[in-house]
């Protein structure tokens, strides 16, 4: 992984990690990854080199999510319905919440200690169950908590993740069940009323992955999720069976150690995702048939540093969730822009240049036809959808690499400076900050009168390699309330 991780005592190298440990029920062919490619993917379309193991799928009905965007009276988050909850609110990835109402002043109502690791990757955002009755929250130490929206604790859960870089995606709530990948390579099905495991994968039927930093999509029966690999550098998508864990597909064209989480559009019939080769790709959905491939980083792609024995460069990576809309996807890059492409063919609608990495994941209010993204730059900016225009950007003070949230009159965004901004969604004012411990790098939720989020520990030295990297104090996971 690129990011800078601090070292941690009785952590094994990633190389060494155990990918053998059964799984509780679920029993199941091998996918192996595939010969590498001689080319790395390139703008255009591309063949299906790299896929394996259709004849185990049978594709998601794709059909009942199609339609319930249709059938809406106004936006709903797909899938619709009360049995869900995704990372980023769904699988457009919006991380949308226009009934929410974010209170005009705040106070902590309670915190908990979460993430004790110096990874730089954005922290996993607290995820309420569909009845919110519950808030899962994946720690970097590899523990999931389970807590009531009044910060009382219904169970812990230590994983094997606790052996690398724990959790960073954010889990898939499904019913009863939750699914969650960890830095481990291994996928985990929890049960949410008892914190029971009811399957996790090996990491070995992910094709010696070491780590899954995506947050699983759910369709249908299926969830679909990235995995890193090195020697070389170089990831896979997968569909698995929610039900037991099998892997049924893969496509593992992707250079560079991919983070985002995909995005589907089952209007459009596209799967969206990218990788560190600054790459954009887009696969047709359900099918699954690779339909194109967009290269960041300017005329040639990006010009740092060669990887993977020269098949792609640094300078363009793309860590950031894409979502999708409007017959577009909306990717940042670490070339400093942020881009709107075709759906259809991944031809640049438009780019707008920020100057500095550009890693955050995006909202978008499909009402207004805004997305609203994050830069190193330390601003936050407005822009119009169709046309890429500045409508409005604000100093946060810090970085911004984590997910923004929108709703009908606030930005959330949290900032490298360590606080948790509320911004007015018209004009980008701030309406509070609330000041916390460590850079705030995970989503902020809002749930009914309350807000969750998290942040990464308090390190000292973490840059200086002359000095001793030394966790001051653990990262927590907060809740927000109205300051009455």
């Amino acid at each position: 992984m690129s990011e800078h991780a601090a070292p941690r005592d009785g952590v094994a190298d990633q190389d060494d990690a155990d990918s053998d440990r059964d799984r509780s029920e679920a029993g199941g062919a091998r996918v192996s990854r595939r010969t590498l490619l001689g080319t790395a993917a390139t703008a255009g379309a591309v063949g299906l080199a790299g896929c394996t193991a259709r004849q185990y799928r049978s594709p998601p009905d794709c059909g009942a999510v199609a339609s319930a965007a249709d059938a809406a009276d106004g936006y709903v988050p797909l899938p619709a319905g009360d049995e869900r909850s995704m990372f980023r609110r769904g699988l457009r990835r919006y991380g949308y919440y226009p009934d929410a109402t974010v209170p005009e002043t705040v106070r902590k109502a309670w915190s908990i200690p979460v993430n004790r690791i110096g990874h730089t990757a954005a922290k996993s955002t607290p995820r309420p169950t569909p009845d919110g009755e519950t808030v899962l929250v994946a720690g970097d130490t590899g523990t999931i908590h389970a807590v009531t929206p009044t910060g009382e604790r219904r169970w812990t859960l230590e994983t094997g993740a606790g052996r690398s870089l724990g959790f960073h995606g954010t889990p898939a709530i499904v019913g009863d069940t939750a699914y969650i990948g960890g830095y481990d390579g291994e996928l985990y099905a929890v049960d949410v009323p008892t914190g029971d495991i009811v399957w996790h994968t090996r990491t070995r039927d992910f094709g010696d992955a070491i780590a899954i930093g995506s947050s699983p999509a759910y369709v249908d029966g299926s969830l679909y999720v990235l995995t890193e690999h090195k020697h070389p550098a170089s990831g896979a998508l997968w569909e698995v069976d929610a039900a037991t864990g099998n892997p049924t597909w893969s496509d593992d064209r992707l250079w560079g150690m991919p983070h985002p989480s995909p995005a589907i559009d089952c209007e459009a019939g596209r799967l969206v995702t990218g990788s560190n080769d600054g790459v954009v790709y887009c696969w047709a959905f359900p099918s699954l048939e690779f339909v194109w491939s967009f290269q960041a980083g300017g005329e040639g792609g990006p010009d740092g540093d060669s990887m993977a024995g020269g098949r792609f460069d640094l300078g363009a990576q793309i860590k950031g969730t894409i979502p999708v809309y409007d017959g577009a996807a909306f990717a940042g890059s670490w070339d400093g822009h942020f881009y709107r492409l075709d759906l259809a063919d991944g031809s640049k609608d438009w780019a707008f240049e920020t100057g500095r990495v550009v890693m955050s994941n995006p909202a978008i209010d499909p009402k207004q036809g805004i997305v609203y993204v994050g830069s190193d730059d330390q601003h936050v900016y407005a822009l119009d959808t169709e046309t890429g225009d500045d409508l409005w950007s604000t100093d946060v003070g810090g970085r911004v690499i984590g997910s923004i949230t929108a709703t009908a009159e606030t930005i959330l965004v949290g900032s490298y400076d360590t606080h948790l901004y509320a911004l007015d969604r018209e004009t980008g004012e701030r309406r509070w900050r609330v000041e916390n411990r460590g850079h705030v790098t995970s989503g902020a939720i809002p749930r009914g009168d309350r807000i969750y989020y998290a942040e990464r520990g308090d390190f000292s030295h973490y840059y200086d390699d002359d000095a001793e990297t030394v966790l001051e104090e653990s990262g927590h996971a907060y809740c927000l309330v109205p300051d009455d």
